[in-house]
């Protein structure tokens, strides 16, 4: 009788990019250089978790999170990774806003990143998140800024001392038409691209299923996503020390490996351990109803 073989079920891959931001270049940045004083430390406790979990990290830190390094980053892994693998990405640093001049923000602007050497907008990440294959999962967590509505970089209550990771909006403002041609020109290809007019991006990530704006910018997105944000669009992310705010509260409630739950579970106690003025929100990507249900960076 032959005997019967069974194909071992290959281990997943699992990559990661940690991004933290002390201090923006004040060259590109109309003279503020933006300095706070955790996003390096949480890149650095990011990428530890990472390895803890058999995961390959990458840190971006200030001078080298240029957004030129940041997609490279990403597209490497995009190249990489395949069904069933990992991929997780995390940005600390000031969150910031250009004017919206397509036409698809209720709010007229744009939530962006804050790298060294320039903003990333909100669409660019959704287009490199665009380029991972089908039955990718990708987490990505953003201890940042992304308000559309505050009008004052306000400290917010409960905080202590600690900065918000907002940038001002005298600052949005100036770096903007210092580089109004090259923000302009960005948004502009992004809706060549995508050949209409499309809605709000944090409604996009609201969604289990594919949203008619993410099909335009992004019409062959296949991977499964996640984004727990740092708070919610009208609020700020606070800094602190050693971590900020909300790095510090994810660290808590991971507890070195000692949680159990999936991804819902995990944000809910996230949120827990914030004051009401900074609540983080968890937003689905994509076909990602079974990633949601998992342990959180289980590979």
């Amino acid at each position: 009788m032959a005997k019967t073989t069974t194909t071992a079920k290959p281990k997943a891959t699992a990559l990661s990019l940690h991004i933290g931001l002390n201090a923006v270049d004040p060259g590109h940045y109309d003279g503020w250089s933006g300095e706070l004083a955790a996003c390096e430390r949480d890149a650095t406790d990011m990428a530890a978790l990472a390895r803890s979990q058999r995961m390959r990290p990458s840190v971006l830190l200030t001078r080298s999170a240029t957004r030129a390094r940041t997609f490279a980053a990403v597209r490497t892994a995009a190249k990489v990774l395949k069904r069933g693998d990992l991929f997780f990405l995390t940005y600390s640093g000031h969150g910031g806003q250009v004017p919206d001049v397509t036409g698809e923000e209720t709010d007229k602007r744009d939530e962006t990143w804050c790298l060294f050497d320039g903003q990333v907008i909100d669409d660019e990440i959704y287009i490199e998140l665009a380029r991972f294959a089908s039955g990718v999962r990708i987490l990505v967590l953003s201890d940042s800024c992304h308000s559309g509505t505050i009008t004052r970089d306000v400290m917010a209550p409960g905080m202590g001392s600690q900065r918000s990771r907002m940038m001002p909006p005298a600052v949005a403002r100036g770096t903007y038409e210092k580089n109004k041609e090259f923000y302009d020109d960005l948004q502009r290809s992004i809706a060549k691209a995508a050949k209409r007019k499309t809605q709000d991006p944090d409604a996009v990530l609201a969604s289990l299923d594919l949203d008619p704006r993410l099909t335009a910018i992004a019409p062959k997105f296949k991977a499964a996503a996640l984004l727990i944000s740092g708070c919610q669009d009208n609020q700020t992310s606070m800094d602190g020390d050693p971590n900020g705010a909300f790095t510090g509260a994810l660290l808590k409630v991971w507890n070195n490996g000692g949680f159990t739950g999936d991804y819902a579970r995990f944000h809910k106690q996230i949120v827990k351990g914030l004051p009401a003025s900074q609540t983080p929100n968890l937003f689905p990507l994509g076909a990602a109803g079974r990633f949601i249900k998992q342990q959180p960076f289980r590979v």
